[in-house]
């Protein structure tokens, strides 16, 4: 295996929309390779799917990206904002992730997630009544971005008027694709998203609404299991996370079922599949690529190859969840496929705790678009499709057409 790290060209418009030849000739290269990814970051991708379920379990590689030896992972946060940012479940590792996945995993609990259903579907259905008179929409500005932004927002309780901004700034922080990416931008955003959560938290305290926030909050004071710094990470975390995959999800499914009419037809024809296409779009092209990251505490060995300490692990799921040896015709999308264990969401201790949301709103969301949005078809040639470049993957816009009337 060559010891010369590889570029993941995230400038190159061809590999930003597929990188999937690229990842099947990594993985063919070896279990184990180093790679320039976005911002000119060094990483180790594990791109097999047994060497990634084992690497996410090892207590070795750390959440905490304190443990990295690479000064620019946290030179990218700003300093005053750094630890409120850091001290989330998602960056942290036991003991203290035990703690804080335990205060919040009762709001997405399975029963939990059904009881939002009713509420889901009727904000789909609002966001539909307005595209399905005009015949055509951008299926991800008008559709799959404001649903899960609208649904996070309600659950935490943040106000309306509120919801444009943190768009904006997440969109700043992290969607960037500019490359490099301008650190002026960022760092402003980075700032201005700490000051509206001091703002908002503040605004919760004084006068405590029926949401995830205000119960957070009631913790923080009565019971003294957050700190300040960890409150403010948890909103972050919740606030952020809470849509930008599901933004992808339901974008890149939709994208993908528009791509294979023969799935797109059996879908139609049978709602009973939306479950199990699901799973298929998060293995097919998931929302995260290339993968989740981790810092090795010490020197680790995978499928016999040794990374460093403090060097950069990405558990490449992209890659992982095309392995041959764990899926069959892994190239193919197939919505029936039974066997689809795949890392989309992780696995281990860190796996998603808001995966049962996401699968939630893409049935609904997608079940629910193809149901009222008959002759459905993009309103633009396959190769203009923009794609996001970067750790998050999904279409930037997905123009589309339409017509009245059933589906054939």
């Amino acid at each position: 295996m060559s010891q010369q790290p590889v570029l993941l060209p995230y400038a190159d418009p061809a590999f930003v929309a597929d990188p999937y030849p690229l990842y099947r000739q990594l993985r063919e290269d070896g279990p184990v390779r180093r790679a320039v990814i976005a911002g000119g970051l060094e990483a180790w991708l594990v791109t097999r799917y047994e060497d990634g379920i084992v690497a996410l379990s090892d207590p070795r590689l750390s959440s905490d990206v304190r443990d990295a030896s690479d000064p620019r992972l946290l030179q990218r946060l700003p300093a005053t904002e750094r630890e409120s940012v850091l001290r989330n479940m998602l960056r942290s590792d036991p003991p203290d992730h035990t703690r804080l996945r335990r205060l919040v995993s009762n709001a997405f609990t399975a029963r939990r997630v059904a009881e939002l259903r009713p509420r889901v579907q009727a904000i789909t259905d609002r966001l539909l009544d307005a595209i399905v008179p005009v015949g055509h929409a951008d299926l991800v500005e008008d559709f799959a971005l404001p649903l899960p932004v609208t649904v996070i927002s309600e659950l935490l309780g943040v106000p309306v008027d509120d919801r444009h901004d943190f768009q904006r700034w997440t969109d700043d922080m992290i969607l960037q694709g500019a490359e490099p990416p301008d650190p002026a931008r960022m760092d402003a955003a980075w700032r201005q998203m700490h000051s509206y959560l001091i703002r908002l938290l503040e605004a919760k305290r004084a006068r405590p609404g029926n949401d995830l926030l205000s119960a957070l909050i009631a913790t923080r004071d009565e019971e003294n299991r957050l700190d300040e710094d960890e409150l403010i990470a948890m909103a972050f975390l919740l606030l952020v996370a809470g849509y930008i995959t599901t933004v992808n999800l339901i974008g890149s499914g939709i994208a993908a079922l528009l791509a294979h009419p023969d799935q797109l037809q059996m879908l139609r024809k049978d709602p009973a599949l939306l479950p199990g296409a699901i799973e298929e779009f998060l293995r097919y092209d998931g929302p995260v690529s290339p993968g989740i990251a981790r810092f090795a505490r010490e020197d680790v060995s995978i499928a016999g190859v040794t990374i460093p300490r403090g060097a950069t692990v990405l558990i490449a799921s992209a890659i992982a969840d095309r392995d041959p040896a764990r899926f069959s015709e892994p190239d193919r999308l197939d919505i029936t496929r039974q066997d689809n264990a795949h890392l989309a969401f992780g696995h281990g201790i860190h796996y998603c705790l808001g995966a049962p949301l996401a699968r939630l709103e893409g049935q609904i969301a997608i079940g629910t678009a193809l149901r009222r949005l008959p002759h459905l078809t993009l309103a633009v040639p396959p190769g203009e499709l923009r794609w996001r470049p970067g750790g998050l993957r999904g279409p930037e816009r997905l123009p589309v057409t339409f017509t009245s009337g059933n589906p054939n």
